[in-house]
């Protein structure tokens, strides 16, 4: 592997803030509101399951929309897809915000997720663009500092937002982030993607170019490893409510603050990721994180069957939760180095498997749902065992 240039080792700040920006439209669109669902729930008068759905269907639309907007983004540049896309976002948010039912939520959100996961999937082909292997890795890792602080901030502001103007006060607030962060794009993000790519792009369909992406095994194992990795933070995600307050009776005020501790830890191994792949490469780093995970996964499953309490527990999850800041930069970055001249539609293809396969996950935990912590543990460490054996026999591979 050769190494990256001058220019590309200087750390750029002002594009991985604004990347940062655009991908963080999921996390703040799932973290924002989750303390309002019970107040979503009275006011709509909706059933929990109504509720919860309100997250599905935000989830099937972020797994969903990632596949368009991917190789729209090979064919006709990096920008138009992801003004597009905004422009669905800032729409679907303001629909939330009016709607007087919940089946019309339901589908806002799903349109809401078709827009705002143009950012996302538009973001990892730049990186792409402009970055080789490691450095890539390493951009993606810098970027989770920034985006990693919506699951911090977004479930505080959220409640603060509640508490002072109501649930729909947070659509809106939604609506004026994805219009004030599209406009920073207009104004700051510059086309990236190369000839080659848009060559590539006009020579075959979108179905075309994901055919040839899945009969790359060695792609298919990054794309796997990273999808399973991601499917624990989900399963986290949409388990922690019933967890940490309705089991471990933390106050519904408090708990922005066991949210965003978790985020933390994810923050944090993004950034000792960024120091050790300045000497190791992105594939030593995958092989040594995932071994930790799935011991921390195997911890976490045994002390959930004994019936072991929060101590316990909640510092096992922060452990396990870790290993994303981990895995996925390098993931990601290891699909990207394989076929980079189909740069978004690998995107879309990572990107939309991880959010299908978190939306699996969070329903077959909630599916067993049994007032334990036993479906959560069980869920996350079968996803890290099979993050492991696609890391193992398909990515790392030498045959």
């Amino acid at each position: 592997m050769s190494a990256p240039d001058a220019s590309k080792s200087r750390t750029p700040w002002g594009l991985v803030i604004l990347l940062g920006a655009l991908t963080g439209f999921a996390p703040m669109g799932i973290d924002m509101y989750l303390p309002s669902l019970p107040a979503i729930g009275a006011d709509l008068k909706a059933s929990a399951s109504q509720t919860q759905a309100t997250l599905a269907a935000f989830l099937a639309g972020m797994a969903i929309g990632q596949l368009i907007y991917g190789p729209a983004s090979d064919r006709f540049g990096r920008r138009m897809p992801i003004f597009f896309g905004v422009g669905v976002f800032v729409l679907a948010s303001i629909a939330c915000a009016l709607t007087t039912s919940p089946e019309f939520l339901i589908g806002a959100r799903f349109v809401q997720a078709l827009g705002g996961c143009a950012g996302g999937v538009v973001a990892r082909a730049v990186i792409r663009d402009r970055f080789d292997h490691t450095e890539t890795a390493r951009t993606l890792s810098l970027m989770t500092l920034i985006m990693g602080l919506a699951p911090i901030l977004a479930p505080l502001t959220g409640g603060y937002i509640l508490a002072l103007a109501g649930w729909r006060a947070i659509f809106w607030f939604l609506a004026a982030f994805g219009l004030c962060t599209g406009v920073a794009a207009y104004l700051f993000l510059r086309e990236s993607r190369s000839e080659e790519t848009a060559a590539q792009a006009r020579s075959e369909t979108p179905i075309g170019a994901f055919i040839a992406l899945l009969q790359q095994p060695k792609l298919m194992g990054y794309a796997i490893a990273g999808a399973l990795n991601g499917a624990v933070l989900f399963t986290y995600i949409s388990s922690s409510p019933e967890l940490i307050i309705g089991l471990y009776k933390v106050p519904p005020s408090q708990f922005g603050w066991v949210f965003g501790f978790n985020a933390f830890g994810v923050i944090l191994a993004s950034q000792v990721n960024r120091y050790l792949l300045e000497r190791r490469t992105p594939d030593q780093v995958l092989s040594t994180a995932s071994l930790f995970a799935v011991g921390f996964g195997v911890l976490l499953a045994i002390a959930a069957f004994a019936g072991l309490g929060p101590f316990v527990i909640l510092p096992l999850i922060f452990l396990v939760l870790t290993s994303y800041g981990f895995m996925q930069g390098n993931t990601q970055a290891g699909a990207l180095s394989v076929d980079p001249k189909r740069a978004g539609s690998v995107s879309a293809l990572t990107g939309s498997g991880s959010f299908a396969a978190g939306a699996l996950a969070a329903w077959v935990s909630g599916t067993f749902h049994d007032g334990t912590a036993r479906p959560m543990a069980l869920t996350i460490l079968v996803c890290l065992v099979g993050s492991q054996l696609a890391l193992r026999l398909l990515a790392l591979s030498k045959a």
